[in-house]
């Protein structure tokens, strides 16, 4: 009886430490649970793989600081496999608290493994652009409208090489928004209906299960889910780019497969809680009717 009023009066800090190793470990020494891709992934994957040096991606980055521990690894990982593969990306942000910087800081982590990309040919960066729906609409009909100039040199689009070609959807072969909230949903539900180009979409794993009827709807060509979908994502990467394992087997590299490993553990120490609380709720009840 003694033991069972100990775990039963257990204090809750010893959980709080449980979880800060759980979740520290994994981070700084990777342990690498398999991961296994799902089809709203590959789907992805298997578009972008499917380009070339003349390909066009819009990427957008719709989201801020808020939810950055999920939609950052996704992003970096289309982005690394699109400067991979060749293709052009150009780079919006839609998104009004932080999506600028998110991108910014996309781009600091990504480009240094692609030093001999040029700015203006193999990506450029357009910066925020206000107005959600209409800024996408817009977007279908002259680009050059909506961004007069680019975000990193206030250059006229007019006078860079890429957007010299490039002037609205017809001009690209895929949208990928990494989004929170809505946004994500007006790609699909507008400028995929609207213009007919392909659009995928990166968002956390609480708003996922709304995105599978535009998966099942055929508006959607791809999804990636929370971090679950993120670290799916990078493994497909070092499967077929294998120089990638040294990039994200980087110490102070975090990605999302380290983050899956902290949460299988994490959810591992909640669930041996659970348990215990279960046994000892159940174990000193017994002994109060036996006495």
């Amino acid at each position: 009886m003694e033991w069972l009023n100990r775990l039963m009066s257990l204090d809750r800090r010893w959980i709080f430490l449980f979880i800060a190793i759980g979740t520290a470990l994994p981070i700084i020494f990777p342990i690498g649970f398999g991961v296994t891709t799902t089809p709203p992934v590959q789907s992805l994957y298997d578009r972008i793989e499917a380009m070339d040096s003349t390909s066009v991606v819009l990427m957008s980055y719709d989201f801020g600081p808020s939810t950055s521990p999920e939609n950052n690894p996704m992003a970096d990982a289309v982005l690394r496999h699109c400067f991979a593969k060749g293709v052009r990306v150009i780079i919006v942000a839609l998104f009004p608290i932080g999506g600028v910087i998110m991108a910014d800081q996309s781009l600091d982590r990504v480009l240094p493994d692609f030093p001999d990309l040029e700015y203006g040919v193999d990506w450029i960066h357009l910066g925020y652009k206000s107005g959600g729906q209409a800024s996408m609409k817009q977007i279908g009909e002259d680009l050059h409208n909506v961004f007069p100039v680019d975000h990193r040199t206030n250059t006229p689009l007019s006078e860079i090489p890429l957007t010299q070609e490039v002037h609205a959807y017809r001009d690209m072969e895929l949208v990928v928004s990494v989004a929170t909230g809505i946004i994500g949903e007006w790609w699909a539900n507008l400028v995929n209906a609207q213009f007919g180009i392909p659009v995928a979409v990166g968002c956390t794993a609480v708003s996922a299960p709304k995105y599978y009827a535009y998966l099942l709807s055929g508006q959607m060509v791809g999804l990636l889910g929370g971090l679950k979908g993120a670290s799916e994502y990078e493994q497909l990467l070092m499967d077929g780019y294998p120089w990638m394992a040294e990039v994200y087997g980087r110490t102070g590299l975090y990605t999302a497969i380290k983050g899956m490993d902290a949460q299988t553990i994490d959810h591992s120490i909640i669930l041996v809680f659970i348990l215990i609380g279960n046994i000892a709720f159940f174990g000193t009840r017994s002994r109060r009717k036996q006495g």
